[in-house]
């Protein structure tokens, strides 16, 4: 008797970078699932005709990555509250012939800063660079932890300022261009949400930003420490990290929603961080 192995995949444009496959194998090790995880490289214009192959050859689920976390929207029935927060979908769950919705960035993302780094973001001043779909999916979960504020700097004021306008009923959020970033904010959490960890290129990071007590998290990660991850400790934080915790956390949350169990994600960072 064969035994059915339930699918699962990541659909990103390139995808080849990712590291879902390894992470969600050694969670089916741990946790005993049988599964098959999948790299799916997915140019926009196939994205729905894709998905639906994925469902009618037997897919359970998706994450979905770059660029299509935000157009993968419109072909879900049901969105959670996070992911309509965000604007943004990196999960997705088949069942019944329905398509749900979730974005797992933003828990992902507290779980490392605060479980694993040991970061009190209560009352703190959070500096977060950039003002896309990154910045959009973890700005919800930040404020939830009531900081004492988060300013959204970026190249454009428009985009920075509709973003903080869109959640300036949840807490204080102000938003500014890279160049207006004051000294006087003293800033504890400084994190990178541009797509300068992928392409190589160096935003104009605010000098005046960082100080003896920035914290420095990077939402990309490498295998080699990435251009803000330098530049933050070249220019005085007194600590500066890349993205895996996010990773391995907000892959938890996903394998969580298909599988009902959740990892021990402690004991897949420290594999990942030695492949890494």
């Amino acid at each position: 008797m064969i035994t059915q192995v339930d699918r699962y995949g990541v659909m990103g444009y390139p995808v080849s970078h990712s590291r879902s496959p390894v992470i969600h194998r050694l969670f089916a090790l741990q946790t005993g699932h049988a599964l098959q995880y999948e790299l799916l490289q997915v140019p926009p214009d196939k994205l729905e005709d894709s998905i639906q192959q994925f469902i009618r050859t037997g897919g359970r689920g998706l994450n979905i990555t770059v660029p299509h976390k935000t157009e993968v929207t419109r072909f879900v029935n049901q969105l959670s509250e996070r992911a309509s927060n965000a604007g943004a979908v990196n999960t997705l769950a088949f069942e019944d012939g329905e398509v749900f919705g979730d974005n797992t960035d933003g828990v992902g993302l507290l779980r490392d800063l605060i479980g694993n780094l040991e970061l009190d973001l209560n009352g703190a001043n959070i500096l977060i660079l950039g003002a896309g779909g990154a910045t959009r999916g973890i700005l919800a979960p930040l404020l939830e932890v009531q900081p004492a504020s988060i300013t959204i700097a970026n190249r454009t004021l428009t985009k920075a300022r509709a973003l903080a306008e869109q959640f300036s009923g949840v807490g204080p959020i102000n938003a500014c261009r890279f160049r207006e970033v004051s000294r006087r904010a003293h800033y504890n959490l400084i994190i990178n949400a541009t797509s300068a960890g992928l392409t190589g290129e160096i935003p104009p990071y605010p000098e005046a930003a960082v100080s003896a007590d920035s914290f420095c998290y990077d939402l990309s990660y490498g295998l080699t420490p990435t251009p803000f991850s330098r530049w933050a400790l070249e220019h005085g934080a007194r600590q500066s990290v890349m993205g895996w915790g996010m990773l391995v956390e907000q892959a938890a949350e996903s394998f969580h929603i298909w599988r009902g169990v959740h990892p021990d994600t402690a004991a897949v960072l420290s594999q990942i961080s030695i492949t890494a």
